[in-house]
Parts: C-alpha cells; sequence; structure tokens
C-alpha cells in the first residue's frame, strides 16, 4: 500500500513538471494529491460509474477517461497548491498517470 502510495505520488509530481497545463507547488502537496486521488477513486468513481453506464458501454469504455478527467479535476478544487489549466489537460494528465502507473507497476 505504501509503495502504491509513493509511486503514484512519484508519477503525479513527475507528471506536472512535464506537462504545462498542471503544476504542483512541492512532493508533499503530490502526496497529497496521490490521497485523495486514492480517496475519490474508492469512493466517488464507482458511483460516477454506475450512473453514466449506458454513455460508457456507448462509447466502448472511453467514457472512462472523461470520468478520470472529471477525477482529476475535482481534486484541483480540493488541493491547495496543485492546478490543472482546463479539462484537456486533465484529460492528458489522466491518461499520462495511467500509463506511467501501469509500466511502474510492472516494473516494481
Amino acid at each position: 500500500m505504501l509503495k502504491i502510495l509513493l509511486i503514484n505520488s512519484l508519477v503525479i509530481f513527475f507528471g506536472a513538471y512535464l506537462l504545462d497545463g498542471v503544476s504542483v507547488k512541492n512532493y508533499f502537496t503530490a502526496l497529497g494529491v496521490a490521497i485523495l486521488l486514492g480517496l475519490v477513486n474508492i469512493f466517488i468513481k464507482p458511483l460516477i460509474i454506475f450512473l453514466t453506464l449506458p454513455l460508457t458501454i456507448l462509447t466502448l469504455g472511453l467514457f472512462i477517461w472523461v470520468i478520470n478527467a472529471w477525477m482529476l479535476m475535482l481534486i484541483d478544487k480540493l488541493v491547495i497548491g496543485f492546478t490543472i489549466r482546463n479539462f484537456w489537460w486533465a484529460l492528458f494528465f489522466g491518461l499520462f498517470i495511467s500509463v506511467l502507473n501501469g509500466i511502474l507497476f510492472r516494473i516494481f
């Protein structure tokens, strides 16, 4: 669990460094974003996925990326020191987090 949290926070910090539309104040802010992202993914995201299930089925699952971007934008509003410029940056950042987390979880 701690390993997952550390990898997520490193990916968030690194992604904010690479993408112009995303900024993180420091590593502790990235750690807070990772904790909140985990909580949002546990408690809020399943409800949103259930409510948008017909649209998700219609788009063959691609609407999940939009839901991920919404969750990141929600976290942007809740965490001071973490900003995402607009929806498209949230979408790219969510894709970046997913891909890099997948790679790092297979390695570690």
